[in-house]
């Protein structure tokens, strides 16, 4: 059986659109023939159920019906407070072996597994370890997905060198979300002589 292939949804903060750039990405390998799946190991704010994590169980249901799995295999770790799972998980302990074996056995229904952190790349999980410590757990190849408003250049250069520094795959796409006029006068030109092409996450709409 071919090893699935895993893509790591994070972000250079919170807000930035990681759940819209995972919908985007399900529908565009879907599109390829791929069988798509979904995976969110932490969400906060939760009150009843986890609403990111339902609207892309959802969806991938529609793209993949043999990805036939509930949400507590998608969402393990729900939590009340809207925080960073350091603070929001309070007395619950969070089990990494358990994640990689949920995320082993979300792989057995699909080609390509779409994994969405919490936050921002240093999010912590534990006092010393951040999301970006759990890619290098499962092993993953990042999709950075990066704010269009002003000061984006300076939080992206950020979460790239952090990226760099743990030798992580990635590749950075733009959400133009937010002063879309200003970010082609302010940053994108800077942007483009640095990275040489720029990724946006339009491109990937189907």
């Amino acid at each position: 059986m071919p090893q699935t292939k895993n893509l790591f949804i994070s972000a250079t903060n919170t807000n930035i659109g990681k759940t819209y750039a995972s919908s985007l990405l399900l529908k565009y390998y879907a599109k390829k023939g791929l069988k798509v799946g979904y995976f969110k190991p932490f969400e906060t704010g939760v009150i009843t159920t986890p609403s990111d994590g339902t609207s892309m169980l959802n969806l991938v249901k529609k793209l993949n019906p043999t990805f036939n799995v509930n949400i507590n295999d998608v969402v393990p770790y729900q939590f009340w407070l809207p925080a960073a799972p350091y603070i929001a998980k309070k007395d619950v302990i969070i089990d990494l072996e358990f994640l990689k074996e949920k995320k082993e056995y979300l792989e057995r229904f699909c080609d390509i597994l779409i994994i969405e952190g919490a936050g921002g790349l240093m999010v912590p999980l534990f006092e010393n370890f951040f999301i970006i410590d759990l890619i290098q757990e499962f092993k993953c190849k990042t999709i950075l997905i990066c704010p269009s408003k002003l000061g984006c250049i300076n939080d992206i250069l950020l979460s790239v060198e952090a990226l760099k520094a743990r030798a992580i795959p990635y590749e950075c796409y733009i959400n133009l979300y937010e002063n879309d006029n200003d970010f082609k006068i302010i940053s994108q030109p800077f942007l483009k002589n640095y990275f040489g092409k720029l990724n946006f996450l339009d491109d990937l709409k189907v």
